[in-house]
């Protein structure tokens, strides 16, 4: 069996509106593993919170309860929840990568830079982290005349190959996917979903949401399936 790279035990997350004096639940009591080589994909109604169970991993969000222990390169354990901000930067930057939704990058950088930057953060020579960057543009499928432009003033789709590209080129040991297909023409899918079958061939380990059940169904390993907090399967039984 492949080693536990990240076990999910009891995870919550509520926002808390302050002025009305009221919690908002997204996550409750969510637990899971996730194994090298391996990819867990997270399912559920809207609602359910599984985005918010990815960023509370990356730990854009701020866990309300449970442990999140993930197991590094050197074979500590380390509680995500719990983790300092600079052990969890210093992680995000050499082994837990994150494809969102949306491409945050600086304005006016090329895209080629804007892809190579995870491996220059690493201390890749300028030039091999470009050419590295080129690879993964061109597996891509984006025209090489606009690497040298700013993804600012792409489309939807095009953004997110690179968004892809810059989450894939560093191979991180943990990958998170927030719909990363969701975007794309059928052709680009189709060959984002063969590079993501590549990278699980070398050993990443993934934790992902698909927008499609069809792509879910070829690429999991593992299904997890999400129920809304109680307080949120009664609001959508009303509104329903």
């Amino acid at each position: 069996m492949k080693p536990v790279i990240l076990q999910v035990e009891g995870y919550a997350k509520h926002f808390e509106l302050h002025e009305q004096h009221k919690l908002i639940p997204s996550s409750h009591n969510v637990g899971f593993t996730v194994r090298a080589g391996e990819l867990t994909a997270l399912v559920g109604p809207t609602g359910a919170g599984k985005s918010s169970v990815l960023k509370g991993i990356y730990r854009s969000y701020l866990p309300s309860a449970g442990r999140i222990l993930y197991r590094d390169a050197l074979g500590h354990e380390l509680d995500l929840a719990r983790a300092g901000e600079h052990q969890i930067l210093e992680l995000r930057r050499r082994e837990i990568g994150f494809v969102t939704q949306f491409l945050h990058c600086l304005p006016r950088q090329a895209t080629l830079d804007v892809v190579a930057q995870p491996l220059l953060a690493l201390g890749v020579a300028r030039e091999e982290a470009r050419r590295r960057a080129a690879e993964w543009l061109a597996a891509m499928n984006l025209p090489e005349r606009l690497w040298s432009v700013s993804p600012a003033t792409f489309s939807g789709g095009e953004r997110q190959r690179v968004n892809l590209a810059r989450g894939f080129v560093a191979r991180p040991r943990l990958l998170l996917l927030d719909e990363p297909t969701a975007s794309l023409d059928p052709a680009t899918a189709e060959r984002v979903i063969g590079l993501i079958e590549g990278l699980k061939a070398e050993g990443t380990a993934m934790l992902a949401i698909f927008h499609h059940p069809e792509t879910t169904r070829r690429l999991a390993d593992q299904v997890v399936e999400l129920a809304p907090p109680p307080a949120v399967e009664a609001m959508l039984k009303e509104i329903a």
